[in-house]
Order: structure tokens, then sequence, then C-alpha cells
């Protein structure tokens, strides 16, 4: 017998003298079972299964909760299908609260908001005829200060915790696309964006007072 220490660990061996090596090592053994390839795989194998299962069951679990509140908190507002599918197509929702879910609504007004402006100094450039010039030139004059100033402080006022002050903020916002929308003597180019800005404002506020209490 012939004894090896490899990291500290005793190893002891047979060995035999051959004409081609001196020395030939025939086996070993050891007497600490983690050198057992076999049982050291299922030593490690083990736990990371058990790991990989705990986090597929508790991101499961979590999206079922993220989904849960969603509804419940989409049936506490004026436009239940607008409110879900606003909601579950923004990756944040999946890890907000109610409070958070707030947030992404309003901020999803002033985007579609913004997005509405651009559209309408679009059509302004086109030299559009002269019955749309001028609601479209008043729209614009409507939501230049909702974009600019009335969304971004109500946004502001709700991450400070002031609810009301961001309710009558986004409200305003809404009344605004109401406004512009009934400029129109004929069709509206805008209805669609309009109605759109509107009814995501109503959710938002409905959100918000669920957040206020």
């Amino acid at each position: 017998m012939h004894k090896v220490v490899v990291h500290g660990v005793c190893i002891y061996t047979r060995i035999r003298k051959t004409k081609s090596h001196p020395i030939q090592l025939l086996q070993f053994s050891s007497f600490f079972p983690i050198f057992d390839s076999q049982k050291m795989n299922y030593s490690i194998q083990t736990p990371l299964l058990l790991l990989l299962v705990h986090i597929v069951f508790f991101n499961v679990q979590t999206q079922s909760q993220s989904t849960d509140l969603i509804s419940k908190t989409c049936k506490k507002t004026p436009h239940f299908d607008l409110c879900l599918s606003s909601l579950q197509s923004s990756p944040q929702s999946s890890n907000s609260d109610i409070s958070g879910l707030a947030h992404i609504m309003a901020d999803l007004v002033l985007s579609n908001a913004t997005d509405t402006l651009d559209y309408i100094h679009g059509l302004l450039k086109q030299s559009p005829e002269a019955d749309l010039q001028k609601p479209l030139a008043n729209c614009a004059e409507l939501y230049i200060p909702v974009v600019k100033y009335t969304l971004p402080q109500s946004i502001d006022a709700l991450s400070n915790g002031h609810y009301g002050f961001a309710n009558y903020g986004i409200s305003d916002a809404a009344k605004e696309a109401e406004a512009c929308e009934k400029g129109f003597s004929g069709e509206s180019p805008l209805t669609d964006r309009n109605t759109l800005v509107s009814s995501l404002a109503e959710v938002a506020v409905a959100i918000i007072k669920l957040v206020q209490g």
C-alpha cells in the first residue's frame, strides 16, 4: 500500500512495478464518500433540482397573485377591458402593488396624450382644409398644457402621496380630450385617440381613488 495526500486527504493505493512504468497506480480508496463520483453528482443535482422547482413554483404563484390583483383592481374601474389589457401589457405590473398599478396607468395617460399631440402637429403640417384647421389648432392648445404641465405634475403628486392633486390633474386631461373632440363640427380625425386618452385617464383616476382609500 502507498499513501498519497491530495488536498489534505489521505488516499491509499496499491502499486505494481512494470517494465514500461516503474510504478503503476491500480486503484485507490478513501475514507470520504465525497470522492464517489455518482454520490457526488447526486449530492449536487438534488439540491439544484429542488431549487429549480422552488423557483418555478414561486414564479407561478407570484404571477397568479399579480393577475388576481390586476383583475380585482380593473373590476373597480369604468373600463375593465381597457384596464386589464393595458396593465397586462406592461412588464412592470407583474411586480407592482395597487399603488404601482396607479403609476403605470398615469404614465400611460401621459404617453398617449403625448402621442396624440404629436399626431395633431403632424396633421397641421399637412395644411388641412379650413373646417379642420381651426379645431385641430384648438386641440393642440388643449393638449400642450396637459402634456407639458398637468400630467407630469400629477404623476409627481402621485409619487409624493398627494392623491387629490393627482386625480384633479388626470381628470382634467380627460376633460381636455373630450373638449378637443367636441370642437369638430364634422367627422373628427382624433376620435379614437381622444377616446383612448379620456378612458385611460378615467381608469387611472379610479385606481388612484382605491390607493387613496
